[in-house]
Order: structure tokens, then C-alpha cells, then sequence
């Protein structure tokens, strides 16, 4: 028998989790979420050091390779997304980053209305949990817990000291006032332990909401459709591929490299790629996969003389089980490290109305995405390009659904994002090389005899890759090459939206976790046409209701449970 529900949604990462979870606080309204991977709730993702057994594995991660990159001297690019109920959520870094005000004012001044920095931060402060901060910037009663790391690592107090020598700027709050300085992250982290999407907005409900269906190992094949209108998907669960129905609407929540595919597989794309494929044009939507977006980022790596930052020794492995008991204690210590514990936002230049390059100071020495380790401790520094001009795309590389997107990111594709990056790594090494941290380290592994601007090109070239903020693959627009318009609804076709970074029309300068829970509360709002932040009826209620065409009990709003729906993981 086939499953019916108001919603279907495509995906239990960041944005997903958000969706299904707050549009089942109504109950009238039956939810199912389809998950690829598992529950996401096991130790390896809570406990926060757990990232490193992951990002570097398929453990929780779908681990995509790039097509080789010419602007990378023809490497391929390693692509981790997650793979488990909370999505990239359930295996990043754990930093909680919104990005500038100007970044969402673009958003807006592309015609994308209702999205600007202060149409979006009530939003965000919708979602937050904040431990420390409670003003006009941050919420404190959201399901996202946001609070200070708890490892106590004397290296917080070295880099804080190292950019005041080096004559940086300092800022308590990335999230405040002002961005630009540098700073510890907060971490979406909750007693020390990591708060997922799916911890803080999925799990808590599972077996107490009648309306919630939670599928894991489910992948979605394709999306269905009655006409123009999606009407279900068709699922791969444990060897099993069966059909499911949505009376309302299917919400594709798969990522910026997923989602895509998803709607080519399903015949909703540019013609002339689907026709490669055999695969009939439902729409023509030449923007699908296209307007590929990520960060470009280095990572210096040092030796150090301390055991304070992580490595592989007799003497740090002693300590590791010290920190094992107090973090089963107390969930506090190493063991509570997002690795990435600083960072910052600087402006290469003058006259730059926002930073253009961000930094994560990482108390562990990273080579590789930490698929290669070293003897020893380290340290580590990422500089990341922020707004990088190159785009690149996703396409297929078959018309077998199971079979990975073909993804090329086209990284120093515009020869000026190179420069760029020039200018970025000099002024990293120069905040690496300050007192502070230059008597702590003992030898330079990749830059030591790295001199010229030439020499700079050179290794940034051998050793760049992602920082893990792939967007804009399906963007927000009005124009011709837009896949969504300002409610999220895929161009040309009713019941379909989509709510994760694909959207984006441009890279936000930060991580893009926290912005893509902001945009999923919002599309919660778009799709109930009802404002939470304004205490009325949504401004673009009268645009998200659409025609019905096919009238009658089955379409309507908050239709009741079928009774085979249970609240339960399958």
C-alpha cells in the first residue's frame, strides 16, 4: 500500500531537519523524511573529536571526488558531505557562522525580495540557543544550541596574542555587530557535546509526533509528477524500491550537489544534459547544476613542541585517555574540540566593504582533509577565499540515480581568485610567524621556503581545496538562469521546493551551516504563509498559495494522518 503524506522531504541534513520539524508542531500536518544515510545519533557523531573519523572516511559521509581541476595543476578535489540524519551537521566543524549583512542584502538586491540581513536575522535568531550571548544580534529560546568551546586550550590565548602583535583586529561575537577581526568560534555544541539539525530539531520528536515519519537508508531515485505538479518520489530502501505520495508538497533537501541530480534524474533540467542521459525533459531549466560555488582554501601546517595541540606521540596518546574520563566526566576537554577552535575574517585590502578572506585555527596539524597523517603535534591554519568569482557545476556522469554527480567546483577557474589568495596567504603567514606562536613551533611543513609571489601561486595551485561550503547549484532568482523563485518554488513546476544551500545565489562569506537552517526556518514560514517573526500573515502569503489543479480533500492544508504513518525510524 502507498504511503500518503502532506509533505515529503528529500533529505535529513540541515535544511530538512528544520522543515520537518517545525511543520509537524501542527498536527494536523504528516511529514515523512527520507535519509539516505543513518540515524546520526551515535558516538562518533556527539562526541566532537569524532569529526576526524569521519571527514576523511565514508563513516557518515558520502566522500565525492571533484573532476581534476585545472586550476589545481589537474588534481581531483575531495567533496565530504554527510550522510546521516542532520546531514553536513552530523560531521563538520561545528562553527556557528552567519556570514555579513552585505552578503543577504545582495541576496535581496537581486531581486530576491524578503531576503535581506534584516528580513533573515530574525530567522536566525529564531533557530539559536546562544549559552552567552542574549541581545538584539543572537535568540536564546531556539532549538540550536550555540555555545563556547569548553577544551580550554591554552593556544585560544597564544593566537589572540599573535594577531595583536601582528596588528589584527579583535572581535568577541562573528555574529555581532562586527565580523571582521580576529576571535574563537562558538560552536553548535550543546554540554559539549555536537548539536546536530537532526539533535536539535528531528530526534527530540521521534516517537512523541504521531504526524513524523523518519525513513533512514532511503534514497530517493527520482521525483514524480502528475503533469507539471511533483506528486511523490520513488524510494530505494534496503534492496526495495517503492512509490511515496504527497498530497502538498515534495521538499527537496539533498544539498548543492544532490538536489541537483535529483531534479535532472527527474527530467527537470538544461535539455541538452538530460538528452545525454536519455532522460525526457519534464522542464527546461538550463540554470540546474549550474552556479556551483565553494570556498578555495589552504591550510599552513607547523609542528609544535606542545602536546596541548593534538598529534600522534607516547605522550599524547597518554593524555588522550586522560581526556577520555573527563570528557565521560565532565563533557569537558580535548575531547569537546571542534578542532577548529579560532578563526577570523580580514581584509586583504582597503576599501573591501566586507573581509574577503576567513581563517580556522586548528589545534591539530590537518594534511589532506586528514587522510594523511603525520608523527607528532602540530598545528594548522586554513585561509579561505570568501567571495571567489569562479563558478563551476554539477552534472551527471550517468543516468543510474545511485551513481555519484559528476561535481567540478572550476577552483582559480578566474585567474583573479588566484590573486586574491595570494594576498591571503601573506597575510596569515604573518600572523603564523608572530612571536606569540612562532616560539611553539618547531618546523614549517609546507611553506617553509615559500618566498615569492610566484612560489606562492605554485603551492597554492599543489595544495588548495574545499573548506566544505558548496553552493548555489539550484539559485534564487527572477532571471532566466534562477531554478527557485523567492519562495523556494521550482520555476515552472507546483509542489516542488527546495530548502538547502543549492539555493543561494551567491556564497555567503563564512560557513554556510547556520545560514542554511535560517533559510529552512524561513521556508517553514513560505510554506505555511504565516510569519513567526512578524506575528502576521507572511508577506508573500498571497504568492505561495497556489493553483490547485487538482481540487478536492487530497490537496488540502493539514489533511489528516493516514493511520499507517507512525512516528517511528525505519
Amino acid at each position: 500500500m502507498t504511503q500518503i503524506f502532506d509533505y515529503i522531504v528529500v533529505g535529513g541534513g540541515s535544511g530538512g531537519c528544520v522543515v520537518a520539524g517545525r511543520l509537524t508542531e501542527d498536527p494536523d500536518v504528516t511529514v515523512c523524511v527520507l535519509e539516505a544515510g543513518n540515524r546520526g545519533d551515535g558516538t562518533l557523531v556527539n562526541v566532537p573529536t569524532g569529526t576526524v573519523a569521519m571527514m576523511p572516511t565514508r563513516i557518515n559521509n558520502w566522500a565525492f571526488e571533484t573532476v581534476p581541476q585545472p586550476g589545481l595543476g589537474g588534481r581531483r578535489g575531495y567533496q565530504p558531505r554527510g550522510k546521516a540524519l542532520g546531514g553536513s551537521s552530523a560531521i563538520n566543524a561545528m562553527v556557528y557562522i552567519r556570514g555579513h549583512r552585505s552578503d543577504y542584502d545582495h541576496w535581496a538586491a537581486l531581486g530576491n525580495a524578503g531576503w535581506g540581513y534584516d528580513d533573515v536575522l530574525p530567522y536566525f535568531r529564531l533557530s539559536e540557543h546562544n549559552e552567552r550571548f542574549d541581545d538584539a544580534w543572537h535568540g536564546r529560546d531556539g532549538p540550536l544550541w550555540v555555545s563556547d568551546l569548553r577544551t580550554g586550550n591554552p593556544f585560544h590565548a597564544r593566537y589572540l596574542d599573535a594577531a595583536r602583535q601582528a596588528g589584527l583586529p579583535l572581535t568577541d561575537d562573528f555574529n555581532g555587530a562586527q565580523q571582521e577581526g580576529i576571535g574563537l568560534y562558538q560552536v553548535t555544541q550543546k554540554h559539549g557535546e555536537r548539536w546536530s539539525a537532526a539533535r536539535a530539531y528531528l530526534l527530540p520528536h521521534v516517537g512523541r509526533r504521531d504526524n513524523l515519519a523518519v525513513q533512514t537508508h532511503a534514497q530517493v531515485l527520482r521525483i514524480l509528477f502528475d503533469g507539471t505538479r511533483a506528486v511523490g518520489v520513488e524510494v530505494r530502501q534496503h534492496g526495495a524500491v517503492r512509490t511515496l505520495r504527497a498530497r502538498r508538497e515534495v521538499v527537496l533537501a539533498a544539498g548543492a550537489f544532490q538536489t541537483p541530480q535529483l531534479l535532472m534524474l527527474s527530467g527537470v533540467g538544461p535539455t541538452a544534459e538530460l538528452e545525454r542521459f536519455g532522460i525526457r525533459t519534464l522542464v527546461d531549466l538550463v540554470g540546474v547544476g549550474r552556479n556551483l560555488q565553494d570556498h578555495p582554501d589552504f591550510i599552513f601546517g607547523y609542528r609544535t613542541r606542545s602536546v596541548d595541540t593534538m598529534g600522534v606521540s607516547t605522550r599524547g596518546g597518554l593524555r588522550m585517555l586522560r581526556e577520555l574520563l573527563r570528557f565521560r566526566r565532565e563533557r569537558r576537554g580535548m575531547l569537546t574540540s571542534n578542532f577548529a577552535e579560532g578563526g577570523g575574517f580580514l581584509k586583504t585590502r582597503a576599501g573591501l566593504d566586507a573581509p574577503d578572506i576567513q581563517l580556522h585555527f586548528v589545534v591539530a596539524l590537518v594534511d589532506d582533509h586528514a587522510r594523511r597523517l603525520h608523527a607528532g603535534h602540530g598545528l594548522s591554519c586554513h585561509v579561505c577565499l570568501l567571495r571567489p568569482r569562479s563558478r563551476g557545476s554539477v552534472t551527471l556522469q550517468s543516468a543510474d540515480p545511485l551513481a555519484a554527480p559528476r561535481i567540478d567546483p572550476a577552483f582559480f577557474d578566474d585567474p583573479r581568485d588566484l590573486d586574491d589568495m595570494v594576498a591571503g596567504f601573506k597575510l596569515t603567514r604573518r600572523l603564523m610567524q608572530a612571536p606569540a606562536l612562532a616560539g611553539w613551533i618547531t618546523h614549517d611543513l609546507f611553506t617553509a621556503n615559500v618566498t615569492t609571489d610566484d612560489a606562492i601561486r605554485d603551492v597554492l595551485r599543489q595544495r588548495t581545496d574545499t573548506v566544505y561550503h558548496p553552493v548555489g547549484t539550484c539559485r534564487m532568482g527572477r532571471d532566466a538562469l534562477a531554478v527557485v523563485d523567492p519562495q523556494l518554488r521550482v520555476r515552472g513546476l507546483q509542489g516542488l521546493r527546495i530548502v538547502d544551500a543549492s539555493v543561494m545565489p551567491t556564497l555567503i562569506g563564512g560557513n554556510t551551516n547556520a545560514p542554511t537552517i535560517m533559510l529552512a526556518e524561513k521556508a517553514v514560514d513560505l510554506i505555511r504563509g504565516v510569519s513567526r517573526v512578524h506575528g502576521q500573515p507572511h508577506a508573500d502569503a498571497e504568492a505561495v498559495a497556489e493553483p490547485d489543479p487538482h481540487p478536492g480533500a487530497v490537496h488540502a492544508p493539514h489533511a489528516a494522518q493516514p493511520k499507517e504513518t507512525r512516528d517511528a525510524i525505519a
